[in-house]
């Protein structure tokens, strides 16, 4: 057998260095002010959505800027697409703000502290998750009115987390980076005053939304035992007759993406329901439902069935993807996209996770409500409020180091402060950008 070794890490960080000449580090800073059509592209979106649900999504995107922002994922990969970027591409979140971290259980019943949003997944440049993460604490801390010199903390103390969990785990043995994590509890540690009680008690809210709370506060029983969803017009409504019928095929076919031993526990119960649910701020239209699975002696498991499309790092972002994963979306659908890169980017994973392919959509699977919770950032006060910007950069560091190509980043980065200093300009940029988008939407939708 031929032996042909790798480039070291050695390499792969001087090749970043000489991408430096050909995109030099303050072109990250540039914002291009090409024709753009903000309102297609959300009309575009809203075209291949439950139309019923447009006007909700209208109103919840309405709110604030920062709300509007949330569910525009793909403008910004639109103008991403027009901006310099270094064109090292990773397995990208597609959707790395601010909201979109936080907790959940691990299988050992661990509270983990990560991205917990991969509808975008995709192959993308590894800046522009960083840019859409640094632009939402930009926005983030306008809508809280932060004075400029805490924002400023922010979106430095963010871009250099990001290099210097980078650079520590280009250091590392890919298994070693495979297995680190941040567990929450733990890391209450290394916090201080008021930024360990905000994590004390956003743990504590974490912990009490479990799976059982979801089916005491979404379910009655009826007479005969059986339980059922409550419906609670417009955001849990009853599903047809049509997909009510299919709900066992598609079980089937979730079982047939899901680990045997997730499978012999789902055996244990049987569907008593289902019900369509109306969630997030961009994803409302799309389709997402619950089911309910009763077991022999009343215990209850709720699984939550989403809509996956095309991600916008693709569709908008004109990011080419790998073969392999073209391969995987052409074989099982886009739900097996987001599975996948879920379980490349995030530290743990739900052991429920899967997907199929139903009559009408892609579809991914997961347990709904398993200590999922998140920090509140505009009721953090400024030094936990960069404390956090720093915590889901090194979160966004963690898991783009999986990538082969991370320690070219490295290299490109530097020390750091230009590439921070580019990504502040750009991202203050593109939120009075987005401010005026939000303007624009409001004005059109009356």
């Amino acid at each position: 057998m031929n032996w042909n070794p790798l480039p070291s890490t050695q390499a792969l960080v001087a090749d970043g260095r000489l991408l430096r000449k050909r995109v030099p580090r303050h072109t990250l800073a540039a914002l291009s002010g090409g024709p753009r059509d903000p309102l297609g592209i959300l009309a575009q979106q809203n075209a291949t959505r439950i139309q019923e649900l447009i006007g909700l999504r209208t109103e919840r995107m309405s709110a604030d800027a920062f709300a509007f922002y949330r569910g525009t994922a793909a403008l910004m990969a639109a103008d991403l697409a027009e901006d310099p970027h270094t064109g090292l591409l990773v397995a990208s979140c597609g959707d790395a703000h601010v909201a979109n971290f936080g907790f959940f259980a691990s299988r050992m019943r661990t509270l983990m502290f990560d991205l917990n949003d991969f509808d975008e997944s995709a192959w993308a440049p590894w800046e522009w998750d960083l840019k859409r993460l640094v632009a939402s604490v930009v926005i983030a801390a306008r809508h809280s009115g932060r004075s400029e010199n805490a924002t400023r903390r922010a979106t430095i103390g963010a871009t250099m987390a990001y290099r210097h969990v980078l650079n520590e785990a280009v250091a590392l043995s890919p298994t070693h980076r495979f297995f680190s994590h941040l567990d929450a509890e733990a890391g209450m540690d290394r916090l201080r005053g008021k930024s360990k009680q905000v994590l004390q008690a956003a743990i504590r809210s974490a912990q009490k939304r479990t799976g059982e709370r979801a089916v005491r506060r979404l379910t009655v029983t009826d007479a005969d035992g059986r339980m059922r969803f409550v419906e609670r017009p417009p955001t849990m409504t009853s599903l047809g007759a049509d997909e009510a019928s299919r709900v066992h095929d598609y079980v089937d076919r979730w079982h047939a993406s899901a680990a045997a031993d997730v499978r012999l526990v789902v055996q244990h119960y049987d569907i008593a329901d289902l019900a369509r649910r109306v969630v997030g701020v961009g994803s409302v239209g799309t389709r997402c439902s619950l089911v309910l699975l009763q077991d022999r002696d009343n215990h209850a498991l709720i699984l939550q069935s989403k809509e996956a499309n095309i991600s916008v790092l693709e569709q908008y972002g004109r990011i080419p993807q790998p073969a392999m994963l073209n391969q995987l979306i052409e074989t099982d659908g886009q739900g097996a996209r987001v599975v996948a890169l879920q379980r490349i980017l995030q530290a743990v994973s739900d052991p429920f996770l899967g997907y199929l392919r139903a009559t009408h959509a892609d579809l991914y699977v997961r347990q709904f409500h398993d200590m999922k919770g998140s920090i509140e950032v505009d009721q953090l006060e400024d030094r936990p409020f960069v404390e956090y910007a720093e915590a889901c950069a090194a979160t966004l560091a963690r898991a783009h180091s999986q990538s082969p190509g991370a320690a070219r980043i490295v290299g490109y980065l530097g020390s750091g402060r230009a590439v921070a200093e580019a990504i502040t300009q750009w991202s203050h940029a593109y939120a009075d950008l987005s401010a005026q988008d939000h303007r624009d939407f409001v004005a059109a939708s009356g």
